[in-house]
């Protein structure tokens, strides 16, 4: 249904979306995540030539949008967008705001139009709101009014931007439950959502965005139970960090400390798991300290507002290899000490360095 190769999009110097290429098929409901200011809605506004991409190839079924000779009017009929601030006609009631649009654009008769109009409203379970005008309406009736008004376009696709981030949390519920039926009934869309149960429940592929890109995609499942990508695992589970660079071996051990303590103390971490954290970094940096007069190294403190889940992670700038590897733990107290406070030790050997990954014990 839509093909995107090379996508890019910049205003001036600032670059939005880098390089995209990916395809969405016929039935697909895709949900685009990721932290705000990544380019999720330039994306899906590019899709929709509402921004100008700056290079990049876009087609919908098999048709280049970008070609000069495109009815780019007749494609945005076939791909409608929902955006998050309504854009009802105010002095239009909410049936006058349905039956504008495929009247003046696709040709219908006011009949016709009418006739559809009450269908969708019905669908939308706004039928007895047809005469009223939009300011009579609450957000989550405006919102369910305006994919009604998308879906009376008959869209081949409808583009999603974020529909109830302008919704007081009470109507959330009522415009993702449209949005969940027209999924079920094969409706191919493409949603911005900072709505993470519900892109888990509704979706069939998860785009997660960062940095202009797609960095990751996959299943719901794959996305949010076992992602590949640290950005991707940090976003999923509210990965709030603390980090501390080491240039040589005579780093400063007490600001260090003092920085985690701080950490700890922002985000309610108990004083002894806080201590068991200081301990197993202190005894892991006493086994780094011969490498580190060629070497760098960053300490990353991870606490998980999810799942509580507090990591140690220790990144090199080159191949050190594992220093908790190939010790004999009987007659190693340092590993001993580590083993007996973390939960799990993992150990990655990267193109540019080394990662070690310890989870620490809560106490």
């Amino acid at each position: 249904m839509i093909k995107v190769d090379h996508l890019s999009k910049s205003y001036g110097t600032l670059k939005v979306l880098r390089d995209i290429t990916t395809e969405i098929k016929k039935g697909e409901v895709v949900a685009i995540i990721g932290p705000s200011g990544t380019g999720k809605s330039t994306f899906l506004r590019c899709l929709n030539l509402l921004d100008t991409p700056t290079g990049g190839l876009i087609s919908i079924d098999g048709q280049n949008i970008l070609d000069p000779k495109t009815d780019v009017p007749k494609i945005r009929q076939k791909m409608n967008m929902v955006f998050q601030s309504f854009n009802l006609f105010s002095h239009l009631t909410v049936l006058e705001n349905l039956t504008l649009a495929p009247v003046k654009l696709r040709g219908v008769s006011l009949e016709q139009a009418k006739t559809r109009g009450m269908e969708l409203l019905r669908l939308v379970g706004l039928g007895e709101k047809a005469e009223q005008f939009p300011h009579e309406l609450s957000g989550g009736q405006k919102q369910r009014v305006a994919i009604a008004r998308c879906l009376a376009m008959e869209p081949e696709v409808i583009l999603f931007d974020e529909p109830t981030s302008a919704l007081d949390p009470t109507m959330v519920s009522e415009v993702l439950s449209v949005i969940r039926r027209l999924a079920k009934d094969g409706m191919t869309m493409a949603i911005v959502t900072h709505e993470m149960d519900f892109a888990r429940d509704v979706a069939s592929r998860i785009f997660y965005m960062d940095q202009g890109l797609i960095y990751e995609e996959g299943t719901p499942d794959q996305i949010f139970n076992n992602p590949q990508k640290e950005l991707t695992r940090s976003f999923i589970n509210r990965v709030k960090t603390c980090r501390y660079s080491i240039a040589s071996a005579d780093f400063d051990l007490y600001a260090m400390n003092g920085q985690i303590q701080v950490f700890c103390e922002k985000h309610a971490i108990s004083a002894k798991t806080c201590g068991n954290l200081l301990l197993v970094s202190e005894e892991v940096l006493q086994l780094y300290k011969p490498l580190l007069s060629s070497r760098k190294l960053e300490v990353i403190v991870g606490y998980s507002e999810k799942t509580g889940q507090i990591e140690l992670v220790f990144e090199s700038d080159g191949h050190i290899g594992n220093v908790l590897e190939a010790e004999d733990l009987d007659d190693n107290l340092p590993l001993v000490l580590i083993r007996g406070y973390t939960d799990g030790i993992e150990f990655q050997h990267g193109e540019s360095g080394d990662r070690l990954r310890l989870l620490v014990r809560k106490s």
